[in-house]
Order: C-alpha cells, then structure tokens, then sequence
C-alpha cells in the first residue's frame, strides 16, 4: 500500500514521522522522491492536476487534506476512483469556537460598539435575551450538528436545513427547496455551513437573504462561492440585514480594493475558522486506510453524484 503525498512540505514531513511510527506498512511518499506511479493506490492533495491524475494507474482513493472537496475537478476523476473529504477533530473543533465567537459577537452587538468605539462614542443598547434570537444552520452534517450542539447552552431558539433533511434533538429541522422560505423566515442570524455545490452556489442572494427577518445577520463559514456579493452589499446597505461575518470570500484573498473591507457592518477574518491539525489529520487518514483495507465504510467519504 502507497500513498503518494502533494501538499505541504511542512505537513508532510509531520506526517511522514507519523506514517513511519504508527503505520509502518503503508508506504509514504511525495513528488521530492522517486515512485513507481503503478504503485500509488491513494493520494492525499489539495487540489491535484488532470496529469497527476492521468498518470496513477491504479490510483484507488483520493483524500483531500481538508475538509472539502470543491476544489476537486471532478471531471477529471475516473468514476472508480472513491472521494474522501478530511474529517478529524481539530477541524470541528475550530468550527464550533469560531462559529460561537460569531454568533455572540453579534448577538451582543459587537459591530455596533466597534463602530462607536472608532468615534468615541459611548452608546448602550438594551440587551436582547438569547431566548429571543434565533440562530438557523444551513448544513446539517458533522459540523452543522456540533455548531447547533455547542448552542444549545446558551438558550437560542435553534433550528436547520439541509437538502436531505435529518432529525437533531432541540432544533426545529428543514429539508428541501420548498421549505427554505420558512426556515429562513425565523433566522436571526444565519449560519451557511453547506457544502459548495452546483446547487447550492449563489444560495445567499438576494431572493434567500431578503426573507430572514428585518435587522438579522449572517455567519459565511461554508464557501466563498456561496455568497451574492452585490446582493449582501445591497440588503446592507438597506438596513434589511444588520450585519454579517465572512470567513470566506471570493476570490480568495479579497483584493485590497474590495468593498467588503471598509464596510462598517461587516466582520472579516481571512479562511481561519477551521484548520486541520497536520497530527490528527495524518491518523485520521490512516484510520479510513484500515477501514478500507478491512472493508468498512470509510468517514467523510463523498457521494460523487450529490458532490458531498
């Protein structure tokens, strides 16, 4: 068994020493050293190209290093070969600090006391009970369901949606197109943690982010490509959304001459909600190496006709 690794020179000799002591049998290899191409059976990578692709003959699985799977050109992929999305424990982890910082920042109306601290300004707002401001996740996978678990402390009303539905304890859960419109009807902050798909590009336009209610805010921790700029901008500036907090933009990085900078009810902080923690991520993808071996359904595999 070979694996053949691209990323992070960094990352990979952390996960070499790991490979080396935990998993002897598997053989680690990358692009600085010579390989037998015929001899890679599962690629770890960000975003490999159609030539590396082309040129491992029995290339099994593809692993990303992260926790998408988006900037996989799926087209080039043969269809026998299975997708494997990064699932460990520092990425869902990061999620939930970062998703909780954002909702009680603006929960507690951090945007407007920043923007009273920049002039001097020593302004009060009544307090709003958490019971009363509800918090919606689009996406209810393994990090849509810690972020609504982490919540739940707290008293927010709680509620999600996904395309194929699923039942959470305490959250009032939404499946499919035809319920979106009544979902995003009770979000007063709304989380998007979905996947980037065809489907699911451009979902926080102006038709989708005009029904949250009057004052509510939004929380971009999914994709860039998720986002209608223009349209975010607009319902800004008309005082229908009170604010937003992105982590992903696009393109990434934002140009300096980017609206999103300057506008004073926008938070940005540059793709750092969630990091993979090179230790974790090298024994998690040694994990789903032995489930494959012995046959078992592997974590974070991807369902290459849903992109997810």
């Amino acid at each position: 068994m070979t694996l053949l690794y691209t990323s992070d020179p960094e990352r990979g000799r952390i996960w070499r020493g790991i490979f080396a002591a935990e998993a002897p049998d598997i053989a680690f290899v990358d692009p600085a050293q010579p390989y037998d191409p015929a001899a890679i059976r599962y690629l770890a990578a960000w975003a490999p190209s159609a030539e590396l692709i082309a040129s491992l003959p029995n290339l099994e699985i593809l692993f990303s290093i992260g926790a998408g799977i988006d900037q996989f050109d799926m087209m080039v992929l043969p269809p026998h070969i299975r997708v494997v999305r990064m699932i460990e424990p520092g990425i869902t982890a990061g999620m939930v600090e970062y998703a909780t910082m954002a909702v009680l920042a603006l929960h507690r109306n951090l945007i407007d006391y920043r923007e009273a601290q920049k002039e001097a300004r020593w302004a009060p707002i009544k307090l709003k009970p958490a019971g009363e401001r509800r918090i919606g996740v689009m996406g209810l996978g393994n990090l849509g369901q810690a972020v609504l678990q982490a919540l739940k402390p707290f008293g927010f009303p709680l509620s999600g949606w996904s395309r194929s539905g699923g039942a959470i304890e305490g959250v009032d859960c939404h499946a499919g197109a035809d319920a979106l419109p009544a979902f995003l009807g009770r979000c007063d902050i709304l989380i998007c943690l979905l996947p980037l798909t065809e489907e699911t590009r451009g979902i926080l336009c102006r038709d989708s982010l005009s029904k949250l209610p009057q004052g509510a805010a939004l929380i971009n921790v999914g994709r860039g490509p998720h986002l209608e700029e223009h349209d975010l901008l607009s319902l800004l500036d008309e005082a229908h959304l009170s604010g937003a907090v992105l982590d992903v933009t696009d393109p990434e990085p934002l140009p300096a001459d980017h609206p999103f900078w300057a506008h004073p009810r926008i938070m940005i902080t540059p793709h750092i909600a969630s990091m993979t923690r090179p230790d974790g991520a090298a024994r998690a993808l040694i994990a789903n190496i032995r489930r494959f071996s012995a046959g078992q359904p592997m974590d974070g595999e991807v369902a290459r006709d849903r992109g997810y």
